[in-house]
């Protein structure tokens, strides 16, 4: 299950007679039979001894400095035991669960243990002998299916907060219970998270919801309060629809999403455009909620990259039944085709919804104002969307007002995921039109394939 970039760059340190390991997260999934993101590996050379050791290979980062080795189209991380050592700031004692009788590997990979955020990621796997080194209690809180920070959470979340989002993505991702002290931490130093940089709070939600864990991970975020500050239009969603966490059916933001998390997975990510797209999408539905065979003609447009004609010619053949528990959907019966220019008029003003949602999406007073009729919620005027994603979201929708696009056609065949995860406008459409048909009309999977 080790991917052969990885295993090139074991081999080649290991050749030179350095220890290798690896280590953190790739590890934890490894044991569990789930296919890594990606493998991080630590070594006892040092940083430069390793850009030695390969033809192209450079060290990144000033306060963490590690090396990416360039392989087969591939980067690969690795990070030094002495580069690391440097860093350790936290007073080493016994407390910390000191390997008795320990010699000099042993401390070195106990002490960067302590630097990790979570037991089930403290982890080191020597591949060689086939065996794992646990000094944090990591394999006891895989068996429990629990997350819980390697030091008390309050401190854990003092030195680094995006350790309270990276909680909710690996228990969302893991189906992992986060462990009680945790929990408690994580509700309560919330607000932390707005410390962040736009462009990592951008990256962790993306890891969310980009990975194939995208309604787990919703669902946690609304349990512990950060949906309040990263995404207040969708906290208010959830207030307004009187949603509770057991809710399995009635949802639509979370049964889009459970639908785009049956296309995706770690290794088959997608390009964060369509998330965005997809949440905007949904709250100028629940603005306005909109008759079924509307919401399949958008979807068809979208697929057919603006064909509109086939769409509605296609959308008015649907017989099966729509899903009858949202309450974004009309139930009203319209008839569509005494006025044929109606469904056209009305598929347009959804394209022009969506356009103005994606919009106040990057406008701080829009956003302050989403929990502003909420006694209590916390306000955040949050906006981590660039300029450039927004442009690229605003394409995908584009082509409903603008008709067929020179050079674009409708998807044929299967998802490319290479494609998909690059923002390739044929496959993000086709994926964002699977996701809304098959959430609207959940019997009929046959039009948009």
């Amino acid at each position: 299950m080790i991917s052969n970039p990885t295993r090139k760059v074991l081999d080649g340190l290991k050749r030179k007679g350095y220890e290798v390991y690896l280590v953190g997260g790739c590890v934890r999934d490894l044991i569990l039979r789930r296919t890594p993101k990606d493998f991080d590996i630590i070594t006892s050379a040092q940083l430069k001894e390793v850009v030695r050791a390969f033809s192209w290979c450079v060290i990144v980062g000033k306060r963490f400095p590690i090396c990416h080795v360039h392989i087969d189209n591939t980067i690969v991380e690795v990070s030094s035991f002495t580069s690391c050592g440097k860093r350790f700031s936290r007073r080493l004692t016994d407390d910390y669960g000191r390997p008795p009788d320990y010699d000099e590997k042993d401390y070195l990979r106990w002490r960067d243990s302590l630097q990790r955020d979570f037991t089930i990621n403290g982890l080191f796997f020597d591949p060689y002998a086939n065996i794992i080194y646990d000094y944090v209690r990591g394999m006891e809180d895989i068996r429990k299916a629990k997350v819980q920070t390697v030091i008390p959470a309050g401190e854990s979340f003092g030195e680094d907060c995006a350790r309270i989002l990276r909680a909710i993505r690996i228990a969302g991702r893991l189906g992992f219970r986060i462990s009680r002290e945790t929990a408690y931490c994580i509700r309560t130093l919330s607000s932390k998270v707005l410390r962040l940089d736009k462009g990592r709070l951008l990256m962790e939600l993306n890891y969310m919801l980009a990975y194939g864990s995208a309604e787990a991970s919703l669902r946690l975020l609304w349990k512990y309060g950060v949906l309040d500050i990263l995404l207040p239009f969708q906290a208010a969603y959830f207030v307004q629809s009187e949603f509770k966490r057991r809710d399995k059916g009635s949802n639509m933001l979370l049964s889009l999403f459970s639908k785009l998390d049956e296309l995706l997975a770690p290794n088959r990510p997608c390009h964060s455009m369509l998330w965005v797209g997809i949440l905007a999408f949904h709250k100028a539905l629940f603005d306005k909620p909109r008759h079924p065979l509307a919401v399949a003609a958008f979807s068809l447009t979208i697929n057919n990259s603006g064909d509109i004609v086939e769409a509605l010619q296609i959308s008015r053949t649907i017989s099966t039944p729509h899903c009858p528990r949202f309450q974004e959907l009309l139930q009203l019966q319209e008839q569509w085709d005494s006025d044929p220019e109606a469904l056209r008029d009305e598929v347009m003003n959804l394209a022009a919804s969506v356009k103005e949602v994606l919009s106040n999406m990057t406008d701080q007073y829009f956003v302050s104002q989403a929990l502003a009729g909420y006694p209590g919620a916390p306000c955040s005027n949050l906006v981590f969307i660039h300029q450039d994603l927004y442009i690229r979201a605003c394409r995908m929708f584009q082509c409903v007002t603008r008709g067929p696009e020179d050079g674009f056609t409708a998807k044929q065949g299967g998802i490319n995921y290479e494609e998909l995860a690059q923002g390739n406008l044929q496959d993000v459409r086709h994926t964002f039109a699977r996701v809304v048909f098959d959430t609207v009309y959940p019997l009929d999977r046959s039009l948009v394939r």
